[in-house]
């Protein structure tokens, strides 16, 4: 058992992305029953709805799940902390902000913390304040990114090369080969979003799931770097929109009302692509079918031995 299984009690070692205001109990709870660490995102919801959602995902398994703050996302910051506490959840996932100030109260009540990181710096950052492991996110990941747009395949060998804590690979992967090449790098696990959109168990629009299985290599885009807010979301109506609005020079204040939560709950929820937008990463243009959790996490295993097989023919062992 590797040391990510062993520290958060799973099975196989993938962990659930964090999905903002779309995060829902099904799909978490699916990934934990599947041998995985659902996570259950808080965005900027409400207190009185995460809680909502916390209590059903322990109403659906036993088995261990995370919660996602998004430090300097969430307006509740407080209260999300307490929640946590509160409901005894067993990891917390800290991403956008420092984690710093908060580490000490989750680890004083025997909780694990991952922190989710874009580069060395802040990966070292997160060691020496208590993390227990850190998440490597390459912009190749759906959603919001860091500015830096450092790849999974250059990050990940450099920040299991500067800390001596678990580290799970996290942009481009969605299958046994990105598995593979991810504990090849020197990450121990796995950090799935966009293709845990693409399962039977994911409650979103079903327009956003042929979105993208129907995708090709190119159909992400990144919008806001002209804002400083990087993100990454699937070509449509409405990013073709976004793109045309930084042309005319957007101003951050538009663009943050432009990509509310509000907005994507729009495009993935009700699959309205003219006036919402959808995150996808760019391993969308590898996906091409919509299997359960369970079956998903089987065949990535199961394709990572194969592929090991192959590696170790190609190598002349």
């Amino acid at each position: 058992m590797n040391d990510i299984c062993r520290l958060l009690q799973i099975r196989y070692p993938i962990i659930q992305g964090g999905m903002g205001n779309i995060s829902n109990a099904k799909l978490a709870s699916a990934v934990s029953e599947a041998g995985g660490l659902g996570t259950v995102g808080v965005g900027t919801m409400p207190p009185d709805e995460v809680e909502e959602i916390i209590v059903e995902t322990k109403r659906r398994t036993n088995r261990p799940f995370a919660v996602n703050i998004p430090l300097q996302v969430t307006p509740y910051l407080e209260e999300m902390v307490s929640l946590v506490l509160k409901h005894r959840v067993p990891v917390v996932s800290l991403s956008a902000g420092n984690p710093a100030p908060w580490i000490p109260r989750f680890a004083a009540q025997g909780i694990k913390v991952i922190v989710v990181t874009a580069s060395v710096k802040q990966a070292k950052k997160a060691e020496a304040a208590g993390a227990d492991i850190v998440v490597a996110e390459g912009y190749e990941a759906a959603g919001i990114n860091s500015s830096l747009e450092l790849t999974t395949m250059t990050l990940i060998p450099q920040i299991a090369s500067a800390v001596n804590i678990p580290v799970v690979a996290a942009g481009g992967i969605g299958d046994g080969r990105g598995l593979l090449a991810a504990l090849a790098l020197g990450a121990q696990g796995v950090q799935l979003g966009t293709r845990l959109i693409a399962t039977k168990d994911a409650p979103f629009h079903e327009a956003y799931k042929q979105l993208i299985t129907n995708a090709k290599d190119n159909e992400t885009v990144i919008v806001g770097r002209t804002v400083g807010r990087v993100r990454r979301i699937m070509r449509t109506p409405y990013a073709e929109k976004l793109l045309e609005y930084e042309k005319q020079g957007m101003p951050p204040e538009q663009f943050q009302e432009y990509t509310s939560e509000d907005r994507h709950r729009r495009g993935a929820l009700h699959g309205d692509f003219h006036e919402g937008f959808v995150n996808a990463g760019q391993i969308a243009g590898l996906i091409d079918d919509v299997p359960t959790v369970a079956e998903l996490f089987e065949q990535m295993m199961a394709e990572a031995k194969q592929q090991l097989g192959k590696l170790r023919v190609i190598l002349g062992e």
